[in-house]
């Protein structure tokens, strides 16, 4: 039984985080490189009365800790940022050129701040709260960052209970808060198709075998994977996303190379699509005379909320003053996914959109998440904590 009326973050405490929000969306650093706000992080946590910081050989990402009583619970926010050129009106946009928030986890970031902010300081009034793991992941714009904390033994440091996570939706106002039972977001498999061929001069095609022209059949034959092998009614998309190769010359070349991604709700029609894929690549590859190969990256399973965990996850949101609200799964991928196989986990989908206001959707130019979104963000996070 912890505290039963959940406390709020003072306008002061507010002010606090909001300037450090801004400083990180100032400063934005791509997956990986997140050294200076990991700096940042570590600076705003040191200030807090009763945290401290959890050692773990990881170059860019910090763990820390307010002990408490009973239950451990673990909240997790993403660092890093992406290489696109923002293009808002706010003061305090991106002074990088080339690198910006725009999938907001400057706010989050900051959210998780004042999560500890909040907790610490009921800790210091008195309040009987369990103990909570701060969990600031880097790389996950790579889907990289969760599997490297594993890796470096977080879960041999932390024991928690339960995991929490969340992530800004800007198609959901500010205030509002969804909770999905089930999958959330889609396990996917991004990979490599590179293609054999041999060059030579393009006058001279019969003395050539042209792997654009082989790579140009794959693409085709890959759009019948989702419309022809998978059910209709199932979530999944396979996309192409890269094509490399040719000669400004007239000459035909040696190589293409191709990026591409699966991705589905499902994990059975996941397996299905990529056994489609390599035996598409393989033959058609074959047709042409050509060699084919393919390099498969991460497996990042679905995000996937239980029914449990959602039930607890509706009473955070009712203990935090947020508004439920209804939302429909995503195709997009989150790494938070490898953390279920260590501890019971839920996922959030918080408002980031004043109402009223357009829609810029994550992963774009235009993406703006307002600072009032953080004392939301900030309550969840201390509501999945604080709990009755």
């Amino acid at each position: 039984m912890y505290m039963s009326t959940m406390k709020r973050l003072t306008a002061e405490e507010i002010e606090v985080l909001t300037a450090f929000r801004h400083d990180l969306h100032r400063n934005p650093e791509l997956s990986g490189m997140e050294y200076r706000t990991t700096e940042k992080i570590r600076e705003f946590l040191s200030t807090l009365p009763g945290c401290s910081i959890i050692s773990l050989p990881v170059k860019t990402g910090i763990v820390a800790r307010i002990p408490g009583n009973g239950d451990e619970i673990m909240l997790r926010a993403d660092i890093d940022a992406l290489p696109q050129t923002e293009e808002t009106p706010i003061p305090w946009k991106s002074s990088v050129p080339g690198v910006m928030h725009a999938c907001g986890h400057d706010l989050h970031t900051a959210a998780l701040c004042g999560a500890a902010l909040l907790l610490s300081r009921l800790k210091q009034e008195g309040e009987d709260l369990p103990t909570v793991d701060l969990v600031f992941q880097p790389y996950e714009e790579g889907t990289r960052g969760a599997g490297m904390m594993i890796e470096a033994g977080l879960f041999d440091h932390i024991h928690p209970k339960v995991c929490f996570g969340m992530h800004n939706w800007p198609s959901i106002e500010i205030g509002k808060v969804a909770c999905i039972e089930g999958a959330v977001m889609s396990a996917k498999r991004n990979f490599d198709i590179i293609v054999y061929g041999a060059g030579g001069h393009g006058s001279m095609p019969h003395l050539n075998i042209d792997p654009i022209v082989c790579a140009a059949a794959m693409i085709q034959s890959l759009q019948t994977v989702v419309s022809r092998n998978v059910n209709p009614v199932d979530a999944a998309i396979l996309s192409i996303n890269m094509i490399e190769g040719g000669s400004p010359a007239n000459l035909v070349v040696d190589k293409v190379r191709m990026k591409a991604t699966v991705r589905s709700l499902s994990e059975e029609t996941l397996d299905r699509m990529i056994n489609r894929v390599e035996t598409i690549v393989e033959n058609t590859a074959a047709a042409y005379a050509c060699r084919s190969e393919i390099i498969w990256n991460e497996h990042i399973p679905a995000v996937w909320n239980s029914p449990e965990m959602t039930k607890e996850a509706i009473r955070c949101v009712e203990r935090s003053g947020s508004i439920l609200t209804d939302a429909v799964p995503s195709l997009a991928s989150e790494d938070f996914a490898l953390y279920r196989s260590y501890v019971p986990s839920f996922f959030f989908w918080f408002g980031s959109r004043m109402a009223g206001a357009d829609i810029h959707e994550l992963h774009t130019p235009q993406f703006f998440a307002p600072d009032s979104a953080i004392k939301y963000a900030a309550e969840l996070y201390a509501a999945c904590v604080a709990r009755e």
